[in-house]
């Protein structure tokens, strides 16, 4: 698949999850930036996206803020979704990681609004609450919505299988290059060395019994898109 059909894979992704987010009872509305940290984790598929409308639409100024952000403390995920859950299913160990989430906010905020807010990668949009976050200190997730989440990080990350993932900042910091755009562009990145790891394709699929039945729907809504365009 060629670039231009992944990134329309990919908007059509997102349309399946507004439409699914759009009934849900959320607390989630605008100026709301509590869980808008620095910690939020993308593909490099998201970031080239993002990396295009930024210079599309005048924005590239935000990949100065990007730059300052390199020096602070942030989550640097070392397993993607798929392959957390190769591990799972072939019964091996793996590393818990942990996500510190008092280490500060997202670097692109203006004015407690986001200026790619149209473009904002999954991590971004799968932050969905039932209370505000700032009274608590935390969110509020109903479970069928994580195996929901869990799902669509995979379907992503399958997507974007010949890619990378991290943290928001280093793939956003990455994509700023020309060169780097255009080598991902050709499909010949090499290991890029800066905080990203390699993806991988689904080899199974994170949803609990439970929650099979209810999930059918959405899995047949994805699995519909490539072959709907």
């Amino acid at each position: 698949m060629d670039l231009n059909s992944k990134l329309a894979v990919l908007d059509q992704i997102y349309r399946v999850y507004d439409e699914f987010v759009a009934n849900l009872h959320i607390a989630c509305k605008k100026y709301c930036t509590g869980c808008c940290t620095c910690n939020v984790t993308m593909t490099t598929l998201e970031g080239y996206f993002m990396a295009k409308h930024m210079i599309s639409y005048g924005k590239s100024s935000l990949f100065e803020n990007i730059e300052r952000s390199i020096p602070k403390r942030r989550f640097q995920p070392q397993t993607t979704t798929n392959r957390l859950a190769d591990l799972c299913i072939r019964g091996k160990d793996f590393m818990k990681e942990e996500n510190d989430y008092v280490n500060g906010s997202c670097p692109l905020l203006k004015d407690r609004l986001c200026p790619v807010y149209q473009v904002r990668p999954f991590g971004c949009r799968c932050f969905v609450s039932k209370h505000d976050c700032r009274d608590k200190g935390y969110a509020e997730v109903d479970s069928f919505v994580l195996s929901v989440n869990n799902l669509f990080l995979q379907v992503i990350e399958h997507v974007d299988s010949q890619g990378f993932s991290g943290n928001l900042i280093d793939v956003l910091k990455f994509m700023a290059s020309k060169k780097n755009r255009h080598n991902y562009k050709m499909n010949r990145l090499e290991n890029p060395d800066t905080g990203l790891i390699p993806n991988l394709k689904i080899k199974v699929l994170m949803i609990p019994p439970e929650h099979r039945v209810k999930i059918k729907p959405i899995l047949n809504a994805l699995q519909r898109i490539k072959r709907d365009l």
